[in-house]
């Protein structure tokens, strides 16, 4: 049986759905120590909303159905009423 490889690609969901599948143990002799900063989080406000129980499981149904996180889905939202505003 041949060993997969890691994939080479920049998709978080390519590289979930991978590592979902294997475990990270098996792949000790490929991996390598990253000293630079790799993933740098933007600059911004958080904002925290609270969300009926019935209203936190449409929007995530809403951005399952999209491919996307809920919160990429609300904030993608907010975007458009801020633009049509």
């Amino acid at each position: 049986m041949s060993r997969s490889t890691i994939p080479h690609t920049d998709s978080i969901r390519e590289l979930a759905r991978f590592w979902d599948e294997h475990d990270l143990t098996d792949f000790e002799d490929d991996l390598e120590e990253v000293v630079e900063l790799v993933f740098e989080r933007e600059e911004g406000a958080v904002l925290q909303i609270r969300l009926r129980p019935d209203e936190a499981e449409a929007v995530n149904d809403i951005a399952r159905s999209r491919g996307v996180g809920p919160t990429t889905l609300v904030r993608q939202w907010l975007v458009e009423k801020i633009h049509q505003h």
